[in-house]
C-alpha cells in the first residue's frame, strides 16, 4: 500500500487565528507543508487544525463518493470510454483511476493523528481541558469509522490503519484486513466516542451541528454498518436513538411534502444529521461537485468534455415521471390543486426539472430533457432560476435513511415486524405526495406479503428518496448480500463457514440466490452501455461486485493481495 504518499499527508493550518465558529476559518485551509510529527502537536488549536483537516478531506472525497455510491447503481451513466464507464460496467482494471481511495485515507490519516496526540497535548496546553479533548477524540473516531464503512462497502478487504504513521520507520507494507476485523474496528470506534461522554448534540453555530460529528452522526452510523452486517436488533436500536429522541434540539423528519425542498436549499435543515459543508459568501469557493450532474438539455459525453458526467439513465427517468403522475393523481383524489410550475413531491422542481411539463387530467408528461434539481435549484420555484454559487452542501445522513434503515431492519426480522415497516414505509410516501403502500393496520393484507415485495418497497423509496445522494450503489449491492451463497470465496476471513453464516438470511422463497438474481436484473434493466448478457456473467461472480484495489498499491507491496476476480 502506498503508505508514504496517503499517510505521511500534510497538515493544514490556520491563515488566521483559529476562531472555533467561523466555518471560514475551519474549512477554508491550507497547506503548510508541515508533517504529521511528535514536534506539531503544542496547544489546542494544533489539535483543532488536523480535527478541521479530516473534514477537509471529506469534502474532497465528495466526487468520488458520488461515482463510487451512483454509477454502478444505474440511476446514472456516463458516456465514452473514461474511467467512469468502466466502473458502472464492471469492467474495471486496478490501473483505473476510480480504484483510487487516497482522500478516504487521508481522513483515516488525520483521525488516527487525533486519536495518538491530543491526550498529549494536555501536558503542554493547559487550557486544552479534558472536556474538549474528549470531543475532539469524538469526532476523529467518527472521521475514521466513517471512513471505513466507506472502504469496507466498495472494497470489502482493505488495510485495517489505526495508528499515526510519523516517521519512515513504521511498517509500511500492510495486509488486507477481512470484512469482519474492519466492521469490529467501525462498532468499536464509535463505541469509544459514545463512552467519552462528550459526543455533543449541538454546537454553538448550526452549520457546525450539521457538519461536525454529534452523538447523532454516530447513532446513524452504527446504524448503516448494523444494517450492513445483518445484524437487525442493533440497527434497529441505534436508529431508535434519534428517531424516538427527546432532546429540545434533535435531528428530526421534515412532514410537510411543500418543505422537502429545505433538505437542499437552503440546507442545514432540522432533518439532516451530517452534511458536508460549503459556503461561498464565507469561502470565497464552489465546490464544483454539481458539475458531475449535467445542466438542463444536455447529455454529455464523459470527464474529458470539462462538464458534468453522471447523465440520468431512461429507466430513472421513467420512474421520476411515474411518481409525478402519481403525486399528481394522488392529490386530485385529495381535492388538492396541482400545476407543473411548483414543486410536486419531492420529485419535479425538487429532484429533478424538465424542459417542458405537463398534466392532462391523468397523466404527467415532460420532455427528454432532465436534469438533477436538488443540487442547482433556490427557494424559488423557477426551472430557471439556478444557485448564485454552485456551494450546495452534500448531506451523508439524513432523519428519512435512518427510518429506511430501520424499515429494512424490521422488513428482515420476519413477517411480525410487517407492520411497523409499513408504517415508516407511508411516512416517507406520504411526505413525498404519494398515498400508502398498503394501509399499515390491514393485518391481513400485510401478511399475504412476501419478504421481497416488502424489501423492494423499501428500495424503491431509498431509490427516489435520495436520487444523486451516493446511496442507490449501496442499496442494490445490500440486496445482492442477503442471499445466503453471496459471501465471495477466497476471503481472508479464517473459517469460511463463518463468511457464510454471515450472509445468511431469512432467504426469499427457496432459491437461495434469488436476491443476488433480482439484483442483477435490476442493474441490467437500468444499464445503457453495455449488454444484459455481459453484466449476467460478470456479477455471477461475488468478488466483482466490489473494486480492485490499486494497482501500484499491489505491485509495490508484496503483503497485499488483489480482489481475487481482479487477479
Amino acid at each position: 500500500m502506498k503508505i508514504k504518499n496517503i499517510l505521511k499527508v500534510t497538515l493544514f493550518s490556520l491563515a488566521l487565528s483559529l476562531s472555533l465558529t467561523s466555518c471560514n476559518d475551519w474549512l477554508n485551509l491550507l497547506p503548510d507543508n508541515e508533517q504529521v510529527t511528535e514536534d506539531y502537536w503544542k496547544s489546542k488549536e494544533d489539535v483543532e487544525s488536523v480535527v478541521a483537516s479530516g473534514y477537509y478531506y471529506m469534502r474532497q472525497a465528495v466526487p468520488t463518493l458520488i461515482n463510487w455510491g451512483e454509477l454502478r447503481g444505474a440511476d446514472f451513466y456516463n458516456l465514452g470510454a473514461s474511467d467512469a464507464s468502466k466502473l458502472q460496467d464492471f469492467d474495471m482494471l486496478s490501473s483505473n483511476s476510480l480504484c483510487n481511495y487516497l482522500s478516504i485515507y487521508q481522513v483515516i490519516s488525520m483521525a488516527n493523528s487525533v486519536l495518538k496526540y491530543a491526550p498529549e497535548v494536555q501536558d503542554k496546553d493547559n487550557t486544552y481541558y479534558t472536556s474538549m479533548m474528549q470531543s475532539h477524540l469524538c469526532e476523529a473516531y467518527f472521521q475514521r469509522a466513517w471512513a471505513y464503512t466507506i472502504l469496507v462497502k466498495n472494497y470489502k478487504e482493505v488495510p485495517l490503519i489505526v495508528d499515526a504513521y510519523v516517521n519512515d520507520n513504521a511498517e509500511m507494507k500492510l495486509p488486507k484486513a477481512s470484512e469482519s476485523q474492519i466492521i469490529a474496528q467501525i462498532k468499536s470506534d464509535v463505541e469509544a466516542a459514545l463512552a467519552t461522554g462528550a459526543a455533543k448534540g449541538t454546537y454553538e453555530e448550526d452549520w457546525q451541528t450539521k457538519s461536525r460529528a454529534t452523538k447523532w452522526a454516530l447513532y446513524a452510523l452504527m446504524a448503516d454498518i448494523c444494517l450492513w452486517n445483518h445484524e437487525y436488533d442493533e440497527c434497529i436500536t441505534y436508529a431508535n436513538k434519534i428517531l424516538e429522541a427527546t432532546d429540545a434540539i434533535r435531528p428530526a423528519f421534515i412532514t410537510e411534502t411543500a418543505n422537502w425542498f429545505e433538505i437542499f436549499y437552503p440546507g442545514l435543515s432540522n432533518e439532516s444529521i451530517f452534511e458536508l459543508y460549503w459556503d461561498y459568501n464565507t469561502e470565497g469557493i464552489n465546490n464544483n461537485f454539481t458539475s458531475i450532474f449535467p445542466a438542463l438539455g444536455e447529455t454529455v459525453i464523459s470527464i474529458g468534455s470539462g462538464r458534468g458526467y453522471c447523465n440520468l439513465t431512461e429507466a430513472a427517468k421513467e420512474k421520476m415521471i411515474q411518481e409525478t403522475t402519481d403525486v399528481f393523481a394522488y392529490a386530485k383524489s385529495k381535492d388538492i390543486e396541482l400545476t407543473p410550475d411548483q414543486r410536486i413531491g419531492r420529485m419535479y422542481l425538487t429532484s429533478y426539472i424538465s424542459n417542458s411539463a405537463s398534466w392532462n387530467g391523468s397523466s404527467f408528461t415532460c420532455g427528454n430533457s432532465m436534469s438533477i434539481w436538488k443540487y442547482r435549484g433556490t427557494d424559488i420555484v423557477d426551472a430557471t432560476t439556478v444557485r448564485t454559487h454552485t456551494d450546495a452542501n452534500f448531506i451523508l445522513y439524513r432523519v428519512a435513511d435512518v427510518m429506511l434503515m430501520k424499515a429494512e431492519a424490521l422488513v428482515m426480522k420476519g413477517q411480525s415486524s410487517w407492520m411497523a415497516a409499513v408504517q415508516i414505509i407511508n411516512q416517507i410516501r406520504n411526505r413525498a405526495g404519494l398515498s400508502d403502500f398498503i394501509d399499515s393496520n390491514d393485518v391481513d393484507a400485510i401478511n399475504a406479503l412476501d419478504q421481497y415485495t416488502l424489501l423492494t418497497e423499501v428500495f424503491d423509496q431509498r431509490e427516489m428518496e435520495f436520487l444523486g445522494e451516493a446511496h442507490r450503489w449501496y442499496d442494490i449491492l445490500r440486496l445482492a448480500r442477503y442471499d445466503a451463497t453471496f459471501a465471495p470465496e477466497g476471503t481472508v476471513e479464517d473459517n469460511s463457514s463463518l463468511a457464510y453464516e454471515t450472509y445468511k438470511t431469512a432467504g426469499f422463497g427457496e432459491d437461495v440466490v434469488a436476491y443476488k438474481t433480482k439484483a442483477i436484473e435490476l442493474i441490467a434493466s437500468y444499464n445503457q452501455t453495455t449488454s444484459p448478457m455481459q453484466l449476467q456473467s460478470v456479477l455471477q461472480n461475488s468478488w466483482a461486485w466490489y473494486m480492485p484495489l490499486p494497482e501500484y498499491d499491489i505491485t509495490t507491496n508484496s503483503n497485499l493481495k488483489q480482489n481475487p476476480y481482479y487477479e
